[in-house]
């Protein structure tokens, strides 16, 4: 999406850095502080990452944004999923210093759970969000003493977004957002778990959060192939649903937790799955 975007503003995707991660998945600091020294008056986005799409990895905010700000660059947080760790006390340790960042962007029907599609994004400096999205036409009636939605995003016609989202953040509270979360990378946790048990499983990534990554071991060497295999077979019981990945040259298969109906019974019978598929699949 970071790409699309790109295009869409013209910026294009020639224009893209990609900076040297650390093992973990995080971007390397030192690697992001080279790059904006090469040309310290270029106009620069720094995107970072809450919760990498593959890891779950938390880019090092405070770090970063030190670094960014130093050289002038606009720092913008891809918070898809990962940006509602922030409501638990158990994860939200992993957004310190996002708060630094000039603007956040986050997905409500992803672990909210509301209908798709409910995109959330944020702006520190108000004049800047306001200057990009304001339109000027003589046939638009001003609004006094009131903030005028045309003013802030790229629609002015759209369907009530927000009430669902204001909903379900007003059903859960923060206890429940909090329980939500974290319910969802302790399953997640779990069936990395018990999958990593298994002889032909191998674990690429436990949980950061609610995202892990495992190949499948085929006796015969070809595992990439298994993978995709298994990955059909579990998709095809209707006991989960899982996507494939390619991952440092790998076909490995991405896990991920956000439902606030799944529970431990629905791991553990997932599990279950994942054992016979192995059985009947396996070449050995």
């Amino acid at each position: 999406t970071l790409l699309r975007a790109l295009r869409h503003l013209g910026i294009g995707t020639n224009a893209v850095v990609h900076v040297a991660q650390l093992e973990d998945g995080t971007i390397d600091v030192a690697a992001l502080e080279a790059e904006l020294a090469r040309d310290p008056n270029h106009l620069t986005i720094v995107s970072l990452a809450a919760g990498d799409l593959n890891r779950g990895a938390f880019d090092s905010f405070d770090a970063c944004c030190e670094i960014a700000h130093k050289y002038g660059a606009w720092v913008h947080v891809d918070g898809a999923f990962g940006l509602w760790a922030s409501a638990s006390p158990r994860f939200e340790h992993l957004t310190k210093g996002i708060e630094r960042a000039d603007s956040w962007a986050t997905d409500a029907h992803k672990w909210l759970n509301v209908p798709y599609d409910s995109g959330l994004v944020f702006v520190a400096d108000k004049e800047a969000h306001r200057g990009a999205m304001s339109i000027p036409a003589a046939y638009a009636v001003d609004v006094e003493g009131v903030r005028d939605q045309f003013e802030w995003g790229p629609e002015w016609s759209r369907r009530a977004r927000g009430f669902p989202v204001y909903a379900a953040l007003r059903s859960l509270g923060r206890r429940g957002m909090a329980e939500l979360v974290e319910n969802s990378c302790d399953l997640a946790k779990s069936l990395v778990e018990q999958l990593g048990e298994l002889p032909e499983v191998e674990v690429l990534s436990a949980p950061v959060i609610n995202q892990g990554l495992v190949r499948f071991l085929d006796a015969g060497g070809d595992h990439d192939t298994f993978t995709e295999r298994i990955i059909n077979a579990i998709n095809a019981t209707g006991e989960g649903w899982f996507g494939p990945t390619t991952w440092r040259g790998m076909r490995v298969m991405r896990i991920s937790v956000c439902n606030y109906r799944t529970t431990q019974a629905d791991i553990d019978r997932v599990v279950a799955a994942f054992r016979a598929a192995l059985r009947e699949h396996s070449s050995g």
